[in-house]
């Protein structure tokens, strides 16, 4: 993934931080720690970015995580209905667990596109 740092891609997949690219915005790497999927840190500690821009401003991430939801969703069903041969109800039990087995990563995913948009790479920023 090194080839694609410098791009939103590889801070939207990593969770690093938008500007630097340096360090995880998340105090806990792993989203499947529910009482610490939101925890994040205040700022940057190589560059100095505030990830919250202001108060209530991943409340815009709701947005982004229904389209997220979508994308898994359509993933899940043509795995289980084109590619499996289920049937539209146990289709639409896997795309049900797929919601439910990864909403932490659909939560991080969201946040991580979501301050991507506000924000821009400068590989100057960390050094």
């Amino acid at each position: 993934m090194g080839i694609l740092k410098g791009t939103k891609i590889y801070s939207i997949f990593t969770g690093t931080c938008p500007v630097c690219q340096e360090e995880s915005m998340y105090i806990e790497d792993n989203p499947y720690k529910l009482h610490k999927v939101f925890k994040m840190h205040e700022r940057c500690s190589s560059c100095r970015t505030k990830y919250k821009i202001e108060p209530s401003f991943f409340y815009g991430a709701m947005y982004v995580s229904y389209a997220v939801g979508i994308a898994f969703s359509v993933a899940a069903f043509v795995i289980s209905y084109l590619l499996l041969n289920a049937s539209l109800l146990g289709s639409f039990f896997a795309i049900t667990g797929t919601l439910i087995f990864f909403m932490p990563v659909i939560m991080r995913l969201s946040r991580n596109i979501w301050i991507n948009l506000f924000f821009s790479y400068n590989k100057t920023a960390g050094n």
